[in-house]
C-alpha cells in the first residue's frame, strides 16, 4: 500500500461533498481528487492538489463525451480559443466529463484536441465533490452539470455553471472574456 505524506494544512484537503446542497463557488478551495488520463496509451492519474498547485487552469465540464452541443460547440470552442486563453495566461486547459480515460482520449483525437487536458471523472466523485454532479437516469445515469471556471493556485476564481440544457455561460469566449 502506497501512503502520501499529509501537509499540515492543505485547501485542497477540505471535503465540501457531505454538505447537503453544496456547489463549490468563487473564492473556495477545489477540493482534493483523482483525474485519470489515456497518455501514449498508458493510464495517468492526476492528483488536484498537484494539478491545480501553482498554475492558472480553466476548466470546462461537459455531460457527455461525442454528444452534440459537446461535440458541435463546447469542446471545439477551446479547441479554437487555447492559444488565446494560453496567451491570457492559462497554464492548462481541461476538459472534464464523468466518463472513462479511453472514451475521452478517443473524443480528443477526434476533436483534434491536442492542447486540451481531456481528463476522465470514472465513478463521478470528483464531479459530486464539487457539487457539479446531475443525476440523468436513462440517458447516462451520473453525469456533470455543464460549466466552465478558472482556477488559480487551487481557488476558483471565476465560475460558470449553466442552466439545464442550455449554452451560455459555459463557452470558451465567456472564460477568455472574464481573464
Amino acid at each position: 500500500m502506497q501512503t502520501r505524506k499529509t501537509p499540515s494544512f492543505s485547501p485542497f484537503l477540505i471535503n465540501h461533498s457531505n454538505k447537503k446542497n453544496y456547489m463549490i463557488q468563487e473564492n473556495q478551495a477545489m477540493p482534493a481528487g483523482d483525474l485519470s488520463q489515456l497518455q501514449d496509451g498508458n493510464m495517468v492519474t492526476h492528483n488536484t492538489e498537484v494539478l491545480f498547485a501553482n498554475k492558472k487552469v480553466v476548466l470546462f465540464a461537459v455531460p457527455g463525451a461525442f454528444t452534440p452541443t459537446c461535440s458541435a460547440s463546447h469542446l471545439p470552442g477551446y479547441v479554437v480559443l487555447a492559444d488565446e486563453l494560453k496567451a491570457k495566461g492559462v497554464d492548462a486547459i481541461i476538459c472534464l466529463s464523468v466518463n472513462d480515460a479511453f472514451v475521452m482520449n478517443a473524443w480528443g483525437e477526434a476533436q483534434n484536441a491536442e492542447n486540451i487536458m481531456m481528463l476522465a471523472d470514472g465513478d463521478g466523485s470528483y464531479t459530486k465533490a464539487l457539487g457539479l454532479s446531475m443525476e440523468t437516469a436513462g440517458f447516462g445515469g451520473l453525469r456533470s452539470q455543464r460549466y466552465s471556471m478558472v482556477i488559480d493556485n487551487g481557488t476558483v476564481t471565476s465560475l460558470h455553471v449553466e442552466k439545464p440544457k442550455e449554452f451560455e455561460v459555459s463557452k470558451a469566449e465567456v472564460i477568455l472574456k472574464a481573464l
